[in-house]
């Protein structure tokens, strides 16, 4: 993933990273990784405001805003006091409203949130700018935060933790998923060493269970037949699953067969 040449704007927790090369993009994420980690949200939760939270709705597609005022409505710190359906018309709402908070698509027109939101940094807006996103942050996260981002939140997410992105950002914190966060924090203990390397720390963070399920999943084996050569249920089989995508990120079958490939799994 290539970060553009830009700077970025430099958020209440002091990440600021500034390279466009890869390896500088690589330096940013594990800076990065490791001060999310340390953020109070990635260990306990982010409490109710004191004041209301003044939040402006960007995205295209008028029944998903209405899904996220529907949302929203139920935490009382959350006042949405604005919407908007294009970049450019979440620049002038931004503008005109001043709000603590705007939740911005990614994927809009006239222009992109992307675009917009470098926009509105350029301009100095003191808002803070939560990306809600279909697409998941491998590609995006870095280049949006060096734009001038606060958060990265995918909409499959968004059901669990919006309410709590919207709070972080307000607060000054920059927010990413903690999966995602622990995953940069990881990157950042594993800098220096080969790619192998890096992949088998990774692995050695499994549990024997998650390895085995991880190895299964490798060789072709559905969740009904991996629950039958290990003694437990398909929902456990789940679980372990689950687990793994926390850990080590693999979600499709693919990455899995690639994971297991690369640390040799798959000669043994």
């Amino acid at each position: 993933m290539e970060a553009p040449t830009m700077p970025m704007k430099t958020p209440a927790n002091g990440f600021a990273p500034k390279a466009p090369s890869s390896q500088r993009s690589e330096d940013a994420l594990a800076v990065l990784g490791a001060s999310l980690a340390m953020q109070p949200y990635a260990k306990r939760g982010v409490p109710v405001a004191d004041v209301p939270i003044r939040v402006v709705l960007a995205d295209d597609h008028t029944l998903f805003r209405a899904g996220l005022r529907v949302l929203l409505r139920q935490a009382a710190d959350i006042e949405i006091i604005g919407e908007a359906s294009s970049g450019s018309d979440a620049v002038a709402v931004t503008e005109r409203l001043a709000p603590d908070v705007l939740v911005m698509d990614l994927d809009m027109s006239e222009p992109d949130g992307s675009a917009a939101t470098r926009l509105l940094t350029e301009r100095r807006s003191a808002t803070r700018i939560l990306i809600l996103s279909m697409f998941s942050e491998d590609e995006f996260l870095l280049p949006l935060l060096e734009a001038g981002a606060s958060g990265y939140l995918t909409k499959d997410a968004a059901e669990q933790e919006l309410v709590e992105a919207i709070r972080a950002v307000s607060r000054g914190d920059v927010y990413v998923r903690p999966r995602v966060a622990r995953l940069l924090a990881a990157h950042q203990r594993t800098r220096g060493k080969s790619p192998h390397d890096r992949l088998t720390d990774q692995y050695e963070q499994l549990s024997r269970r998650e390895r085995d399920v991880l190895e299964l999943m490798a060789k072709g084996f559905g969740g009904v037949e991996i629950g039958q050569k290990l003694g437990i249920s398909n929902k456990t089989v789940e679980t372990y699953k689950e687990r793994i995508e926390e850990k080590l990120g693999l979600r499709h079958r693919s990455e899995y067969v690639n994971f297991a490939l690369e640390i040799g799994l798959l000669h043994r």
